[in-house]
């Protein structure tokens, strides 16, 4: 015999996934965001340097 579906729990746990799931993108992008203010305050580019492609 199947299970009676709880519709309420299993909608809050996928607004809790999601929740955190845009928690975790908003860390990333301050961290991003933090790194390259601390690249414009030292003045030094930590990205590695651009290669020309001779053609």
């Amino acid at each position: 015999m199947p299970r009676k579906p709880n519709y309420r729990f299993e909608r809050h746990e996928r607004e809790r996934a999601k929740a955190a799931k845009k928690a975790a993108k908003r860390e990333a992008k301050a961290e991003k965001r933090s790194s390259a203010e601390t690249e414009d305050e030292t003045g030094v580019d930590q990205s590695p340097p651009l290669q020309a492609s001779e053609d």
